[in-house]
């Protein structure tokens, strides 16, 4: 049976009205258990990074002014991260919209109408006709205001969510920016390692052609046969095809960093400089403090925690919705007289709604909320673990890669001296000329790898950076539960 409110109890109510109540469950993050350490590098030390590196300009550890230009335009002109910020300007938006809907909204309206009427007697409407009677004009103001409190916490819980998904979009636009820096990092060590590489092709084509050169004047003494010399071509050509590709390789790598920065990549360019070796350390990091600094990390838990409002949103459906109107009206003949009392009207007013039976509609958008609180949940606890393995990949990556580039630096140094003893024995007489080939296609082979390497340690040392979040505090975070 549906009673109607009296207005008398309208103060009564308003106690309970404006202290709402919110049936979402108590939120609480989701537990995690972390490891006391990593395990591919449990004696991981702190490291101390260059002075006055500020927090998440990581790249300066690096020490290449153009790699620092190139990441300060990310942020500025990098068109994916542009769509990223007005996604989270949006959320903010929406939270913004969503809080309005906690207080009354107030509308007024005001219309000015010109009237005539006409006697009985009258056969038609002329202009020197005597039908018409008489003729005025009609003012009206008018003010509506409605509220609906907030009895279930509906609308607070609305507010909760939107507030957290904004904080996650925060975190989206944190995490995408942090890859795009790392993106760029990786594009540009890759970039300047193909310039190394350059710069030693090009040394070996020199080297090459002076080796084409003796054996051709050795053919001319008659003391070789033709097929060195063919051989010595063959090198000569071999070399300059790779460094020939390697501009090729080169020109992708600009490519994309020009995307990266929001340039075109048809008016980009870098220009070539001499190689930077250098690896920076990378400050260790201890588990807990992974999990509260990766930015989709956090934006994972800001999902699970609006799942979580949204429950309440959806449980508030089995209560009545109460909605308090008021309005105020005037009308006269003139705009004086629009605020005389005889001519002036004013209303209060409540209603309740409530759906009395639905066939289990509420019940199942509250476990549709549910089964997306529990996928939130997971969701969060694979980036979590994601997390670590990224971490634990970074780790291993570092270290066994110090490994390779240092046996391939003496790989590379072994083999060069061998060239240089095939060569000196081949102008003796000692040897033929296919010993050379061998000794120069190694000693290349093993310098090549050499850059390789430690281009692979830099790009490495960009991954674990990443996944340590980016940044790094002054101090050892404390280790919590997640």
């Amino acid at each position: 049976m549906i009673r109607k409110l009296s207005f008398a109890m309208v103060p009564l109510l308003l106690p309970a009205l404006l202290g709402a109540c919110s049936m979402a469950p108590d939120y609480q993050r989701p537990i995690t258990a972390l490891p006391a350490t990593f395990k591919e590098q449990p004696g991981w030390a702190t490291a101390a990074p260059t002075d006055g590196v500020a927090k998440g300009e990581w790249w300066l550890l690096f020490d290449d002014p153009v790699l620092d230009a190139l990441e300060r335009q990310v942020a500025v002109s990098n068109q994916s991260l542009a769509a990223s910020a007005a996604a989270y300007r949006q959320a903010t938006a929406a939270v913004r919209e969503s809080r309005a809907g906690l207080f009354p909204s107030l509308r007024a309206s005001g219309k000015a109408a010109r009237s005539e009427s006409f006697d009985g007697a009258s056969s038609g409407v002329g202009l020197g006709g005597s039908g018409l009677a008489q003729r005025g004009t009609t003012y009206s103001l008018a003010l509506e205001a409605t509220w609906q409190p907030d009895l279930w916490g509906q609308l607070g819980n609305a507010v909760s969510q939107g507030r957290a998904n904004a904080e996650a979009s925060k975190a989206d636009l944190a995490n995408a920016t942090l890859a795009a820096q790392g993106e760029l990092a990786g594009s540009y060590l890759q970039l300047r390692g193909l310039d190394a590489q350059k710069a030693l092709l090009d040394c070996t084509v020199t080297a090459y052609e002076r080796a084409l050169a003796i054996t051709r004047n050795r053919l001319r003494e008659g003391v070789v046969m033709r097929s060195d010399v063919l051989q010595a071509e063959t090198q000569l050509r071999d070399a300059q095809a790779q460094a020939a590709d390697l501009v090729r390789q080169r020109a992708t790598y600009e490519h994309a960093i020009a995307l990266l920065v929001g340039g075109n990549p048809s008016s980009f360019a870098i220009a070539p400089e001499s190689w930077r070796e250098g690896v920076p350390a990378v400050p260790a990091t201890l588990p807990g403090a992974l999990v509260q600094r990766r930015p989709d990390v956090a934006a994972a838990e800001r999902r699970v925690a609006a799942a979580n409002a949204a429950i309440g949103i959806q449980r508030a459906g089995f209560f009545p919705g109460i909605s308090l109107t008021g309005s105020a009206s005037t009308a006269g003949s003139s705009l004086g007289a629009l605020f005389d009392a005889p001519t002036s009207l004013w209303s209060l007013g409540a209603g309740v709604a409530q759906t009395v039976f639905d066939f289990g509609a509420t019940s199942a958008r509250v476990e549709q909320a549910r089964a997306a609180y529990d996928q939130a949940v997971a969701s969060y606890r694979q980036t979590v673990l994601t997390a670590f393995q990224q971490t634990e990949d970074g780790l291993v990556g570092v270290r066994v890669l110090a490994e390779v580039a240092q046996d391939r630096a003496a790989a590379a140094k072994s083999a060069s001296e061998a060239e240089a003893i095939a060569m000196r024995r081949y102008l003796e007489g000692e040897t033929d000329y296919l010993a050379v080939v061998t000794a120069q296609a190694t000693a290349l082979g093993a310098a090549q790898a050499r850059v390789q390497a430690v281009t692979n340690r830099q790009v490495a040392a960009v991954s674990l950076i990443q996944a340590i979040g980016g940044s790094w505090p002054d101090r050892p975070m404390p280790d919590r539960p997640m």
